[in-house]
């Protein structure tokens, strides 16, 4: 797919003058968003034991946010598109506010799902608008550097939740970790008014509300499946209904959107293989990311005996090297000389090596984890802005919207099915390890109801193990992925290669006659 010379044109126009001030403002808002994906990860315990939350509690409560801003995105992006970045900014800042309040001063394990899930609605405006704005406001010569900034916020908001959480946490009572994000939000309301500029398609399309729905509703029943089926079983009645209206309902939605004149995703993008090679990468580096760090913040607090801010901490090295890196540039650098698919598989194979080594060097101490977290961050600072510039290049710049809202979908619904696959691979594994301690509704309380230090050891043993597990199951997914991303992007460049040497022998013979 390709753009036309009039899109090129637009693609190609002059950089707004205050382009790295409003870089700035778009990037807070686009990090409060995602912190919200990490920071309950050292909150289990206090929610575990405040609220009285049980596993599939904490997971429905970090997966509510994730699953309604994956049904969202695609529909937030056509909206901004069509009615404008800069309203879909305001609007989502004011719901992420709002729901942030209300998460903050939540008394029960359902209410506090139902305002994560209400923060989801503000987050999807929010994360689409962002990253529709920078292509937008840079040309060509800066956009790979603006993008790669953007992404390296995004990497930040991910594997920075668990430290501040853990400061929060250290002083003062969990719901203040919500309370934070209020006073960001008015200040990202105040700049987005007076700095960021309107944009939309001049040609506009009408929003496309079933396909919302559709989308929505087959993406939360297929992650639903997910995680309950380690408790229910997976051959059970209720979880193989699941994963069958959640699949018949993304079928649905795909023959939908291939039917109407206005889709809220063209499915044409997916002839494209190199929107799909960096859609495929997209996933599994977020599903990685995503349900490691979920994963792992259990593993330094209920098994090493760490605190919140000391697991925190102790997470940090990743986002540490995720900004190192594409702070100086390095991935930005080497696009251009190593080419996009081997930067993505570089990229990739060294976060399937992080996860590998926080697998197997992990389970005895902290000096392996801490190997495993700098592995994976020089992974992901070359990975992900190498995708979501071919993703957004891959799309019509009036389609910036919905082109930003495919990235966050993939990241999205990556990092909630890495949760639920990552989280049902390790109870499947401890479940086997130790049966008797299967019918308890978490970690602590199976510790709790242990009769004595050499069954509390057999089961923090089991849960290791089980982590171990997950880990090098996440690790084979994202190298698969990184391999699969590369042979179709190297496919891609061959294609646009071949046409335009045909274009240019064209050229070249009526030049002749």
């Amino acid at each position: 797919m390709t753009a036309t010379s009039a899109e090129s044109n637009r693609l190609s126009a002059p950089s707004h003058p205050q382009r790295w001030l409003i870089l700035g403002v778009i990037c807070l808002a686009q990090l409060t968003v995602l912190l919200d994906n990490t920071v309950l990860n050292v909150a289990i315990p206090s929610l575990t034991r405040e609220l009285d939350a049980s596993t599939a509690d904490v997971q429905w409560m970090i997966n509510a946010y994730s699953l309604v801003q994956s049904g969202l995105l695609l529909t937030a992006g056509s909206s901004a598109d069509r009615y404008g970045r800069k309203k879909m900014l305001i609007t989502g800042l004011a719901l992420f506010g709002i729901g942030s309040l209300v998460a903050g001063l939540a008394q029960s394990s359902a209410q506090l799902i139902a305002a994560r899930a209400g923060m989801g609605v503000g987050g999807a405006l929010l994360m689409t608008t962002t990253l529709a704005v920078v292509v937008q406001i840079f040309d060509e010569t800066e956009r790979v550097k603006a993008i790669g900034i953007w992404s390296t916020v995004s990497s930040l908001g991910f594997a920075v939740g668990p430290l501040i959480g853990g400061v929060m946490l250290d002083h003062f009572w969990w719901g203040a970790i919500f309370l934070i994000n209020i006073p960001v939000a008015v200040i990202g309301l105040v700049a987005v008014a007076r700095l960021v500029p309107e944009s939309k398609n001049p040609s506009g399309e009408r929003p496309d509300l079933l396909g919302a729905v559709l989308s929505t509703i087959g993406m939360a029943a297929v992650v639903y499946a997910i995680i309950s089926g380690p408790g229910d079983g997976w051959t059970s009645g209720q979880v193989l209904l699941t994963a069958f209206v959640g699949v018949a309902v993304l079928t649905g939605f795909v023959l939908w959107e291939l039917h109407i004149p206005y889709p809220m995703l063209d499915m044409h993008f997916f002839r494209n293989q190199k929107f799909i090679g960096a859609v495929a990468g997209a996933i599994l580096v977020a599903f990685g990311m995503g349900g490691s760090l979920f994963l792992l913040t259990q593993q330094l607090q209920f098994v090493l005996g760490y605190g919140p801010l000391e697991a925190g901490l102790r997470t940090a090295p990743l986002a540490l090297s995720v900004v190192a890196l594409n702070l100086t540039g390095l991935g930005a650098r080497l696009v251009p000389k190593l080419g996009t698919p081997v930067t993505i598989a570089s990229g990739m194979g060294l976060l399937a090596a992080g996860l590998g080594a926080i697998a197997l060097l992990g389970g005895d101490g902290y000096a392996g984890t801490l190997l495993g977290l700098l592995v994976m961050g020089a992974g992901i600072a070359l990975a992900m802005p190498a995708m979501a510039n071919a993703i957004m290049s891959a799309i019509p710049p009036e389609k910036a919207g919905v082109g930003a809202g495919v990235n966050g979908t993939l990241a999205e619904c990556g990092n909630g099915l890495g949760v639920a696959v990552l989280g049902a691979v390790l109870n499947s594994r401890f479940a086997a390890l130790v049966p008797s301690a299967v019918g308890a509704a978490s970690l602590p309380a199976a510790l709790a109801a242990a009769s004595g230090d050499a069954e509390r050891q057999r089961i923090t043993d089991a849960f290791s193990s089980g982590l171990e597990t997950s880990m090098l199951v996440g690790a084979v997914a994202v190298l698969a992925g990184g391999l699969l991303a590369a042979v179709l992007l190297r496919r891609a460049e061959r294609g646009e290669s071949d046409r335009a040497d045909r274009a240019g022998r064209q050229l070249g013979d009526a030049a002749a006659m």
